[in-house]
């Protein structure tokens, strides 16, 4: 793919918050407060991926728009979804805006860097896994965005919002799905994308922070 689900491409959305943010014609729950958020504690290493192997997670993601709730699959994608549940436990994502929001060819919202300028990470990058062979990510598919260096997988992933096909010969790491939340998704996709900024990013209008991430193992 071009820029996009690249982790250093997406810039900011490009600031935390666009100047020409305006609201949804369809209203999202706003929180009046932020809530009470964790603090960073990752210590930069690459978690093992035993803690995840043959497992099923849920990821329940509070933005500033409402809750969004993922599956994780441990089976297909023991390291990226290890990486996801420590990053979660530390904090890493507290305040953290999807910088992102592509709407023409390939279609995905990314999210990851609490930075909010897509060049964050966690302090370590692992492999591809999980990669589609047809090359195709259907609506609500949980992937991760990378450099052009095959491990530079790290903290940022995308939501693809329409079916989006990325001709990538690496490929990109689908490590789980959204359950429930993808109307917001589709509400912030609906709302559009900022003019590319000088890096060519282009930001949701309607902006759209992570405040906090819990993650709780799925029982059979």
């Amino acid at each position: 793919p071009s820029r996009l689900p690249l982790a250093h491409a997406p810039r900011h959305p490009p600031g935390r918050r666009p100047a020409a943010a305006r609201p949804l014609a369809v209203a999202v729950a706003v929180f009046g407060t932020t809530p009470n958020l964790t603090t960073d504690k990752r210590t930069g290493t690459l978690p093992d991926k035993k803690t995840a192997a043959g497992k099923t997670f849920i990821a329940t993601v509070t933005t500033n728009c409402g809750v969004i709730t993922m599956e994780l699959d441990g089976a297909t994608a023991p390291q990226t979804v290890a990486s996801f549940l420590s990053l979660a436990k530390s904090g890493y994502w507290a305040d953290s805006p999807c910088h992102r929001l592509t709407t023409a060819g390939i279609f995905v919202l990314q999210c990851g860097d609490p930075t909010g300028k897509g060049g964050g990470n966690p302090g370590y990058g692992y492999g591809v896994e999980n990669a589609p062979a047809d090359f195709t990510f259907p609506p609500g598919t949980l992937a991760m965005a990378r450099t052009q260096d095959p491990k530079s997988n790290g903290g940022q992933f995308f939501i693809v919002y329409k079916q989006t096909v990325l001709k990538d010969p690496v490929g990109y790491s689908i490590f789980g799905k959204i359950t429930t939340g993808m109307d917001i998704v589709d509400k912030i996709a609906a709302a559009g994308a900022t003019q590319p900024d000088a890096s060519g990013n282009t930001a949701p209008v309607q902006p759209i922070s992570i405040l906090k991430v819990d993650v709780a193992e799925k029982k059979a």
